[in-house]
């Protein structure tokens, strides 16, 4: 091999396998912004929840039931939340005045058609009582570092500082801690 094409391919191989996620988000992180349209077209940014806590999960269609005992049981502490006095320090429920989860829909991940994923979407967002947006392109996942083919759930503080970041099937064990760190981050509101 000459001299001159070894070091076209010394240019070559590193920008063919560069990582598409050089600004993987990592827990500690400040979260860059974002913007994405629900089904009815409205932008959304994690703006629009201001001082909130924020759970995002960042969902490959085909793998919409992977996380959902995880929100199954946060549903359940949320729904409580809305029947009790809200501002109670130190309870053990989730107020929807400090927290609010959300649902990004990873399209490009998928097979399935923009309108049967909107019809999905549209039931998932009635269930939870949440807004679910449409990521066409893969932005957020190339951005974040996020999985494909999976079911991300990011955690942001009311700073948007990510403060828990799963990229796999929430265990038994790791749905009582995220739940608690919610908890945690709105009694420091």
């Amino acid at each position: 091999m000459t001299k001159s094409a070894l070091i076209i391919l010394m240019i070559l191989v590193p920008l063919v396998f560069a990582d598409d996620s050089l600004g993987r988000l990592e827990v500690g992180m400040q979260a860059p912004e974002w913007i994405f349209k629900d089904a009815d077209g409205n932008d959304f940014t994690m703006d629009t929840w201001s001082g909130k806590i924020l759970q995002i999960n960042y969902v490959d269609p085909d793998e919409a039931e992977l996380n959902e005992p995880f929100n199954n049981e946060l549903s359940k502490v949320v729904d409580a939340g809305r029947i009790v006095d809200t501002y109670c320090q130190g309870c053990n429920l989730i107020s929807t005045d400090k927290f609010m989860g959300i649902g990004i829909v990873d399209c490009k991940a998928t097979w399935i058609p923009d309108y049967l994923i909107k019809k999905i979407a549209g039931d998932k967002a009635e269930k939870f009582d949440t807004t679910i947006l449409f990521d066409y392109d893969a932005e957020l996942r190339k951005s974040w570092g996020l999985e494909k083919n999976s079911y991300n759930v990011i955690i942001l503080d009311k700073d948007r500082v990510c403060r828990a970041l799963i990229r796999e099937k929430i265990s038994d064990e790791k749905q009582e801690e995220l739940i608690q760190l919610i908890i945690d981050l709105q009694n420091e509101i």
